[in-house]
């Protein structure tokens, strides 16, 4: 009898170790920065026009290394304004990362930081309950998959948004390898209600359904997946995991299912073959969302 395969989510050490080695095989934070250093700048080109302090909202922030990037750009448009930002971060690890970093970066003094440990719905129950700050700016990078409601989480947000204000959503590409995955293998993985297999393709469709003014950005970027064809390599095994969301896939995934997969990664619609390395499509976009 094949063991019960469970969703990587319910070993947080696997799946922090196995994030951490897709970040280092991978050009994810790359090319998150260079939307940051060539398109972010006309982004919050306006934001702030008129105003003395401009309000930032980060929703899922993790340890903060690219919400300092999108700090750098707004004080480099808005020099000497105050900032005042709103991180909301479930993992109380990385909101400590966060202030970790925040205590070793100079520059920073006219940014006021409050932390909020709480999921993106306890966030908008707070919020509900007591009048709040509208944003100037506020992003939502890589973690629309871990809402229920995707929908109304984007109406909500859009309703904090001040005039001028921009919503900043960065998730997997509608043409990247992920979306290859999940559209075959997606209802046969162990996906928890912790999780969706969404796109920027899907959210776009859900804004235009909308009637949202918004303008998407493509972000090429890859990964490097050779090691999981390499029989009993951790390493393989680790990104194998995090391409299926399943603890140790490896170990205990139907041989049927395995197969499957590990002929799909290498396939056109998931990946390229370069040098002899298998090259997965990691492609992301951006969505810039207008206010109302």
């Amino acid at each position: 009898m094949e063991p019960a395969m469970r969703s990587l989510l319910s070993d947080n050490s696997r799946y922090v170790e196995s994030f951490r080695l897709f970040l280092q095989n991978s050009t994810e934070h790359q090319c998150m920065q260079e939307f940051i250093e060539s398109r972010l700048p006309d982004v919050v080109s306006s934001i702030g026009d008129g105003k003395s302090a401009i309000n930032v909202l980060g929703v899922g922030s993790g340890s903060g290394e690219i919400d300092l990037q999108i700090f750098s750009k707004i004080q480099a448009r808005y020099p000497g304004v105050t900032i005042n930002t709103d991180i909301v971060e479930p993992s109380s690890e990385q909101i400590l990362s966060y202030k970790e970093r925040v205590a070793k970066t100079p520059g920073l003094e006219n940014i006021n930081f409050t932390w909020h440990k709480k999921t993106s719905s306890e966030f908008e129950l707070q919020v509900k309950e007591k009048s709040e700050r509208k944003y100037d700016l506020i992003h939502m990078i890589q973690m629309l998959y871990y809402v229920k409601d995707v929908p109304t989480t984007l109406r909500f947000f859009r309703s904090l948004l001040a005039p001028d204000g921009k919503l900043l959503i960065i998730l997997v590409s509608g043409n990247s390898g992920w979306s290859t995955l999940w559209k075959k293998y997606g209802s046969r993985l162990p996906l928890n209600d912790l999780c969706l297999y969404i796109t920027a393709g899907d959210v776009a469709d859900m804004l235009s359904a909308d009637g949202a003014k918004h303008q998407c950005y493509d972000l090429p970027s890859d990964m490097d997946i050779t090691e999981c064809f390499i029989d009993g390599d951790k390493n393989g095994d680790l990104l194998l995991d995090f391409l299926t969301e399943t603890c140790e896939f490896n170990k205990n995934a139907p041989c049927e299912l395995r197969e499957e997969i590990f002929q799909d990664l290498k396939s056109p619609g998931c990946s390229s073959v370069k040098n002899e390395k298998v090259i997965f499509n990691n492609n992301l976009s951006a969505i810039v969302v207008e206010s109302d």
